[in-house]
């Protein structure tokens, strides 16, 4: 395995091979629990990733799963080693959506609809901290300042000249039209946005009201593609006190679908220009 991939990914692929272990015996998650006397949840937190997994853990599944090649077991056990490493974003604390950033740094493209905000990787510095401010108004100012860092730092992977993500962003024109942290901030913001739009990998598109109706009614998704086949793509949905990351391929095509109607929905890149040139326009005529 590369050095160089996250642990995050580290986790997946590890409880994505457990998981395979244990369809390849015959038995369900909670046949396993019962087995090591835990809880059914603690086995589907492992093989979805979303659980750090000790090499105690690895060691007692194999035994459940009768796996008699060393090699395969030590395999994993490394795995799981290497999966409790850290990743750039644990020097800030406690991050709550930490299992996002990783999948996000190492994922190959990204879709996402956004429909009340610009999506964080394209946000000015400014524009972030009012979003934040108005987020989370029992937040603290070191809070607020550590999520802006944080949101800073990951556009490092837009900005990559080496591997840039290739990203495609479909923006409901309420992100556009909601005046955050004031005339100039929006000013700026969208300035930013018309200038990112022209890089080759990125890819910006505007819902006009005047669609009405259309698939990303429901709110903000995501969807993470990976550069190695072996990891599948993810659908992430961001709540409030917890988030939802949908990994089955019915839903990931559901998702999938669902996003090549608002692309088509959408306008066009060029015509989203000339979109946001005249909302930056009204903007700066205040």
């Amino acid at each position: 395995m590369a050095s160089n991939v996250n642990p995050t990914v580290r986790r997946r692929r590890l409880g994505q091979e457990l998981r395979r272990l244990r369809e390849q015996r015959g038995m369900t998650a909670e046949e396993v629990a019962d087995r090591l006397l835990v809880s059914q949840s603690k086995i589907s937190r492992l093989e979805n990733g979303r659980r750090s997994i000790s090499q105690r853990d690895v060691r007692d599944l194999c035994g459940v799963y009768e796996v008699e090649d060393r090699r395969i077991v030590d395999s994993l056990m490394q795995m799981a080693k290497e999966s409790r490493q850290q990743g750039w974003w644990h020097a800030f604390g406690d991050i709550p959506y930490s299992v996002y950033i990783g999948l996000e740094t190492d994922a190959a493209s990204l879709r996402v609809y956004e429909p009340q905000v610009v999506p964080g990787l394209l946000q000015t510095r400014s524009y972030a901290e009012a979003v934040c401010m108005g987020a989370l108004p029992e937040a603290s100012a070191p809070e607020i300042e550590k999520r802006v860092q944080v949101r800073m730092r990951r556009q490092e992977r837009v900005s990559d000249p080496r591997h840039p993500l290739r990203m495609w962003a479909v923006l409901d024109e309420a992100a556009l039209r909601r005046a955050i942290g004031g005339r100039q901030v929006m000013v700026e913001q969208l300035e930013h946005l018309i200038a990112l739009s022209q890089l080759p990998h990125l890819t910006i598109q505007v819902m006009p009201f005047a669609l009405g109706a259309h698939p990303g009614v429901n709110g903000q998704y995501a969807i993470l593609e990976f550069p190695d086949a072996s990891d599948s793509s993810v659908v992430y949905l961001e709540g409030v006190t917890s988030d939802l990351y949908l990994e089955k391929p019915h839903d990931v095509q559901s998702y999938s679908v669902m996003y090549e109607h608002l692309r088509a929905g959408a306008l066009n890149p060029d015509q989203t220009r000339e979109f946001i040139e005249n909302v930056t326009k009204e903007f700066a005529r205040g």
